[in-house]
């Protein structure tokens, strides 16, 4: 079962500096999509997938920016609780450390 459902408070820390970004995932009848609202765009995420592991939980997904640049980015995050820790990589750029929390209603 997934934990990943709801809002999360994402950080990208880049070569150009920290980029921030509001991610929401919801899981419906075991399908998870998900969108990242950032502040010059907000985008679908596409090949979204979650695994429970002993270590947390395993989630993975790809999205398309357009702005500042266009890229095509592959995320690899593990959740513990509300927090997630993990890398984002554009091409071949170096990967960026990416952190999050969930939002608390």
């Amino acid at each position: 079962m997934t934990t990943l459902p709801g809002i999360w408070a994402l950080t990208m820390r880049t070569p150009i500096g920290s980029i921030h970004a509001d991610m929401t995932f919801t899981d419906s009848d075991g399908v998870l999509t998900g969108t990242a609202a950032g502040k010059a765009e907000t985008v679908r995420l596409h090949d979204l997938h979650s695994e429970v592991t002993p270590h947390g939980e395993h989630v993975t997904w790809r999205q398309s920016i357009t702005k500042p640049m266009r890229l095509n980015l592959d995320f690899d995050v593990v959740i513990t609780g509300d927090t997630m820790q993990g890398h984002s990589r554009a091409g071949r750029l170096p990967k960026s450390t990416v952190t999050g929390t969930r939002h608390v209603p």
